[in-house]
């Protein structure tokens, strides 16, 4: 008799076979990292960006130890500022000294400006109310930076201050 043999063969193990899934799986998960680094980078942009702007970036720059040497010279004069925004449509200035005494016979100018825009600069022209107080007449609805800057014969005093009035 003979006997014949057969050995069946193992078909091929699917272990270590890439197929479309892994592709598909692949190529979205690197997509995915990509857009997810992308979001994380733009909102610390967005965070960080402070909105000013400047038409003269590089002057700025270069003026930047001159303005550090007055804010040290009014840190030796002592002055100091409070600034009010009567209903919205002033705004109110008071100066006082050292030992808190009004500052009477100052030369008072300002500007209004959008914080993240050129548009819409409004000069300020104060008057004085007495008292050490100045005011001046504008429309303050929105988000405004005020820079105003107070002067007597020798001495200068700058103020900046952001003043946020609700829509009416």
């Amino acid at each position: 008799m003979t006997s014949a043999t057969h050995t069946i063969a193992k078909a091929p193990s699917e272990k270590g076979r890439i197929t479309g899934w892994h592709v598909l799986i692949g190529v979205v998960l690197f997509f995915a990292t990509v857009i997810a680094v992308d979001i994380i980078f733009m909102v610390q942009a967005y965070r960080t960006f402070s909105g000013e702007v400047a038409s003269n970036p590089y002057e700025a720059g270069l003026t930047f130890n001159r303005t550090l040497a007055q804010r040290q010279k009014e840190a030796a004069l002592g002055w100091s500022a409070s600034v009010e925004t009567p209903e919205g449509k002033a705004v109110s200035v008071k100066v006082v000294d050292r030992s808190g005494k009004p500052m009477d016979g100052l030369s008072l100018t300002g500007v209004l400006e959008r914080p993240a825009t050129d548009n819409g600069r409004q000069t300020l022209n104060f008057r004085s109310l007495g008292g050490g107080r100045y005011q001046a007449a504008a429309y303050l609805e929105g988000a405004w930076d005020l820079r105003a800057t107070a002067r007597n014969a020798k001495d200068m005093f700058e103020i900046e201050t952001r003043l946020v009035e609700p829509a009416q």
